[in-house]
């Protein structure tokens, strides 16, 4: 026989009551939104989305962008002041809104790795600064060569010893050449608008080619400023590479031959003949992007109050907005200024310049760099189509901000014909009734 089953004790105590077991934690999916996210049109997110008005940094400016910009893969590698920008893209990749992301472990393999990744198909992303673009420009500048539609950042710094990191945009002159297109933000705006718009230029099939969108570091990245922006459910078509002019690398049969092809390779007229031949349909897809920034961006320059001005100022970046302070101190002085905001500066605005700048009497160049690469440009630009009087400054670097007054003393001094104390000689134009003067200039570019 089986025992008995025995009675449990009591002990005078009233039962526990009974103790549920807990549900299972019910757990969001961190990329909830991001695949709700929905393909529109270029034309319909540029032209016809509704906008909100946000007030956010540079930085938060192209993190916006890149969520809406579909991006397969960013690389990053941290250099002040671009560092919080790709910071903010790690945010998107752990929300979803990028495939893929990783930090490098240093520019030049940032660099070759994006070029890598470009090359199989994938729409790339990356930024960088002032010592960190001059370290990967090897890289950089072999992008427009492999016809690599890259969007990459480039927060201007100080790159001349003795080193600091503040603002001075002359590591621009060391893209102008290679190549790319280049684009130059004033502000947050253009930054969140510039950085959206080069994803679609740049994969154009008559254009392929990487897209630099610069500002002037700290002015633009950390300060903060209104930016009317998309809802973000929406986002670009990506990116069919397979539909490109030029095709992606195929990883089942990599292009063995492709460092060791004699006639690319060997020293003899045929391989400068192709060089050449590359060369120019490179730099003629640079002028094919032109109806794109027209498109996309609302053109390549934006005018203000040129027609009857006694003066014009022609800035880009950050000396557009110094620019607009110091019109507004001349118009209190009983001053007409114009302003010229260069956006593209590959491809430049030459027609355009032209065509504004016919009659004007003075032209003042702001920059923030000392070797004054815009005002070369514009000279280069209406030499021979307009007899204005040029300005080549005044100039401020190294990190230093720009009074509006020195803009005014340019402006004034330029009107009246009295000596500027800020401009070297060497860097204004007198105007053609003087050609001794102009071939002075000219030589000096």
């Amino acid at each position: 026989m089986s025992e008995a089953v025995k009675a449990p004790e009591t002990t005078g105590q009233p039962a526990a009551p009974a103790v549920a077991a807990p549900s299972p934690a019910v757990r969001q999916d961190p990329h909830a939104d991001a695949k709700r996210q929905r393909v529109v049109t270029p034309e319909y997110l540029f032209h016809e989305a509704p906008r909100t008005k946000e007030f956010i940094t540079g930085s938060e400016a192209a993190k916006e962008a890149i969520r809406r910009a579909n991006v397969d893969l960013a690389i990053a590698y941290p250099i002040t002041p671009q560092s919080e920008t790709m910071q903010l893209v790690g945010v998107l990749y752990g929300e979803g809104y990028v495939k893929e992301y990783y930090r490098g472990e240093e520019e030049v393999g940032v660099m070759a790795a994006i070029a890598g990744g470009s090359r199989a198909g994938v729409r790339c992303y990356t930024a960088t600064a002032g010592p960190g673009t001059l370290r990967g420009l090897e890289g950089i500048a072999s992008w427009p060569g492999h016809r690599l539609p890259v969007v990459a950042m480039f927060t201007c710094r100080v790159v001349n010893a003795p080193l600091a990191i503040q603002p001075d945009n002359i590591e621009v002159s060391y893209l102008l050449n290679c190549g790319m297109i280049v684009l130059h933000a004033e502000n947050q705006q253009d930054m969140y608008d510039f950085t959206l718009a080069a994803f679609t230029i740049s994969e154009k099939n008559d254009v392929t080619l990487p897209v630099g969108v610069c500002c002037d570091g700290f002015f633009v990245t950390h300060a903060r400023g209104y930016v009317r922006m998309q809802d973000r459910s929406m986002k670009l078509p990506p990116r069919e590479a397979w539909r490109g002019a030029v095709p992606v690398l195929d990883a089942e049969n990599p292009p063995a031959r492709l460092s060791r092809d004699a006639p690319v390779q060997k020293s003899n007229f045929m391989a400068y003949n192709i060089h050449a031949v590359w060369q120019q349909e490179v730099w003629a897809a640079v002028e094919r992007s032109r109806k794109y920034i027209n498109q996309y961006m609302g053109g390549l320059l934006t005018a203000e109050n040129v027609e009857g001005a006694e003066a014009v100022i022609i800035a880009s970046g950050s000396a557009a907005a110094q620019s607009r302070e110091a019109i507004r101190i001349c118009k209190e002085k009983g001053i007409k200024v114009g302003l010229i905001k260069i956006r593209s500066l590959r491809p430049f605005p030459t027609k355009e310049l032209r065509a504004l700048c016919g009659n004007v009497k003075l032209i003042v160049v702001p920059e923030f760099n000392y070797v004054g690469w815009l005002a070369k440009e514009v000279a280069t630009a209406i030499y021979g189509f307009s007899t204005a009087k040029i300005i080549g400054g005044p100039r401020v670097y190294g990190g230093q901000s720009m009074p509006v007054e020195l803009i005014v003393d340019e402006v004034e001094s330029g009107l009246t014909g009295k000596k500027s104390t800020n401009v070297a000689q060497s860097s204004i134009m007198g105007g053609a009734v003087n050609e001794d003067d102009v071939a002075h200039f000219m030589r000096s570019i």
